[in-house]
């Protein structure tokens, strides 16, 4: 199957876009040049899901002050990818996607949220699918679909996280892909790759990626199918892990057969810390990038957890260690060589859905998928309301205007966005500044405080990510529980 993101019209005088990619097979690549891309990412999400407020106007791309400082900091630790988790669709993005998009990034954008009746949820997710919440996912799409770096969208994140969630969830994940898909075909010129962020939960690893990649029999077009795959893989902890002691070896094995791109949609274990970032240099070297399509880190900013390259105070922003020991090991990759491998462009058969793929006795092996809200297929063909369609803008002035300083509090100066022309994608080393020395202190908070939670030991089973939320994980069921059933008859 090829998906391709083409480039629309847009305005003389914007900036040029990011090169359109496409898929194929197991691979995003270049259809100019035939080289793979890898995603060099980074998570999003300034203030956490707590950052995400609909009723003062505000998400992670509203602020274009902001979205320059970070976009001008991330084009120098080499980020070629942004992940951005919590999006209301109906706010003006234009400026911060157009900076993004001159600084050489593509956005990754989750079309859920961390407020009831915007994501499906791990318990009964019957009454989390409704027509209004399909509303809303698709008015996500439509936001985003007119950026020419928009790379994919999540239709979901870490829904499967146990073995209640496993037993009930699988069809819904699916059931959304093939929603959103529905909907693009009918609604939109080029249709953006849609796939499922997936807890590294090892136990329902595998069987969750077989679940979403197989071909059911006799759907039309494999409309539920993912486009791609997302692992979220906390499993290389401290300095002394190894490809083998964090069990990379045995997911690069796994996922070798793999029919759509797998990539990390988030990466970077903080326990122990300091974080070395060893992992990354595993991720893009010979034994990892012929199967994986890079990953994105998590996080950008500190929040509770202490995951953050970057603490945001009302001084200003300070970079963290996290963010040089980041910047200074992804130089280490021979980044021509990366980027000058060529995409095999190739086909690559997906496996029927039959319960054999399936292998813990907790996860449903079946693909009996719901069936669209009532109100579905007329919002399909009739687009949905009320909706805001994004484009690209001029944007005159590249500097940054918020302060920034690095680790031991000397100001950044004439920091900026270097704005790319000819359809460039940024990467590591490309843009070169000057961010301070690298430290190995042991807390990438600058203040201390509480780490996460975990032991932190990366035992090859998913299970060194500290307890961190986004907007896409649901944290208080018992408040969904009551809110959804009386979501769901509005929209009825």
């Amino acid at each position: 199957m090829l998906i391709q993101t083409a480039l629309v019209a847009i305005a003389a005088t914007v900036v040029s876009a990011v090169k359109p990619l496409q898929v194929k097979g197991n691979e995003f690549f270049d259809p100019d040049t035939g080289n793979k891309f890898q995603i060099v990412g980074v998570g999003y999400q300034p203030g956490g899901s707590a950052g995400y407020k609909p009723a003062d106007k505000k998400d992670p791309l509203t602020d274009a002050e902001a979205c320059m400082r970070d976009a001008a900091l991330m084009q120098i630790l080499g980020i070629n990818t942004v992940r951005v988790y919590n999006i209301d669709p109906y706010l003006d993005h234009d400026k911060c996607a157009s900076i993004f998009n001159a600084a050489g990034m593509y956005l990754v954008i989750d079309v859920n949220s961390p407020l009831p009746g915007e994501a499906i949820t791990s318990f009964n997710p019957w009454e989390s699918y409704f027509g209004g919440y399909l509303n809303r996912t698709f008015a996500v799409m439509e936001a985003f679909a007119n950026y020419p770096n928009t790379l994919l969208y999540f239709s979901g994140n870490e829904i499967i996280n146990d073995i209640p969630s496993a037993n009930v969830t699988p069809p819904y994940i699916r059931a959304v892909t093939r929603d959103l898909k529905n909907y693009a075909k009918k609604n939109f010129k080029r249709q953006i790759p849609i796939g499922y962020s997936a807890a590294d939960v090892r136990d329902f690893t595998y069987d969750t990626w077989n679940y979403c990649q197989c071909t059911i029999d006799g759907e039309k077009d494999n409309m539920s199918r993912g486009d791609v795959y997302g692992l979220n893989s906390y499993s290389w902890c401290g300095i002394d892990a190894t490809y083998t002691s964090s069990s990379y070896n045995e997911l690069t094995d796994k996922f070798k057969s793999s029919s759509v791109p797998v990539f990390f949609s988030e990466y970077g274990c903080n326990q122990p810390q300091p974080r070395y970032w060893n992992e990354s240099v595993a991720l893009y070297g010979d034994q990892m990038n012929g199967v994986f399509s890079g990953g994105l880190v998590y996080e950008y900013s500190e929040e509770d957890k202490n995951y953050g390259l970057v603490n945001f105070t009302t001084d200003g922003a300070r970079l963290l260690g996290d963010f040089n020991r980041l910047k200074n090991k992804l130089t280490k990759v021979d980044w021509k060589s990366v980027m000058a491998q060529k995409a095999s462009q190739k086909d690559i058969d997906s496996p029927k859905c039959d319960k054999k793929l399936i292998t813990h006795d907790g996860f449903l092996a079946n693909w009996n998928l719901p069936p669209p809200p009532d109100n579905t297929n007329d919002m399909i063909e009739k687009g949905v309301s009320p909706k805001r369609n994004g484009k690209l803008v001029d944007i005159s002035d590249f500097k940054v205007s918020l302060k920034v300083y690095d680790e031991q509090g000397n100001e950044l100066k004439d920091l900026k966005v270097v704005a790319f022309q000819n359809d460039e994608a940024n990467y590591p080393g490309k843009v070169s500044t000057d961010t301070g020395k690298e430290t190995t202190s042991d807390s990438s908070s600058s203040g201390g405080g509480d780490t996460a939670k975990g032991d932190g030991k990366g035992d090859g089973n998913g299970a060194g990510k500290g307890d961190k939320k986004n907007g896409a994980t649901f944290a208080t069921p018992m408040v969904l529980a009551a809110a959804l059933p009386a979501l769901a008859m509005i929209f009825a």
